[in-house]
C-alpha cells in the first residue's frame, strides 16, 4: 500500500506517519464497532455504546481521508485529525472505566489510544 501511495502523495507528508494513522484508524474502527455491539446489550451501557459507534465512525472517515491525497488540504487535514483524536480520547477513556468489567472495553480503549498515539504523530509530520 505504501508504494501505491507513494506515487500519489506529496512529498510533503510522511508515508510511514500515514500508513501508522491509516492501519490505527481500522484497528479502531474494528474494536469500536465490536465494543458497540457488545454493549448495546447490556444494561445501563447506551452511553458507551453510541460513544463506540460515533467513534467507529470517525476513525473510519479519517482512514478514507487520508487515502484521498488528491484531495488533501492541510488545515481540513489537522482539524479532522484534531476531531478524531478527540473522538478517539472520550471513547477511551470510556471504555476505560469499563475495563475491568469487559475484555471487549479493555481492547477498544487500547485500540483508541493507539489512534491517539497515531492522530498525534501524523499532526507533528505536518508541522
Amino acid at each position: 500500500m505504501r508504494m501505491m501511495m507513494a506515487g500519489s502523495m506529496a512529498q510533503t507528508m510522511d508515508m510511514a506517519a500515514m500508513q501508522n494513522l491509516m492501519e490505527a484508524a481500522s484497528a479502531c474502527e474494528q474494536a469500536c464497532t465490536m465494543c458497540s455491539n457488545s454493549m448495546m446489550e447490556m444494561d445501563g451501557m447506551a452511553r458507551c455504546a453510541a460513544m463506540c459507534s460515533n467513534c467507529a465512525d470517525m476513525s473510519n472517515t479519517m482512514m478514507r481521508m487520508m487515502m484521498r491525497p488528491a484531495g488533501m488540504n492541510a488545515t481540513v487535514m489537522m482539524a479532522s485529525l484534531e476531531a478524531c483524536k478527540a473522538m478517539a480520547q472520550a471513547c477511551m477513556e470510556e471504555c476505560s472505566s469499563h475495563a475491568d468489567m469487559s475484555d471487549t472495553c479493555r481492547m477498544c480503549a487500547m485500540a483508541c489510544s493507539e489512534l491517539v498515539d497515531a492522530c498525534d504523530a501524523m499532526m507533528a509530520s505536518m508541522r
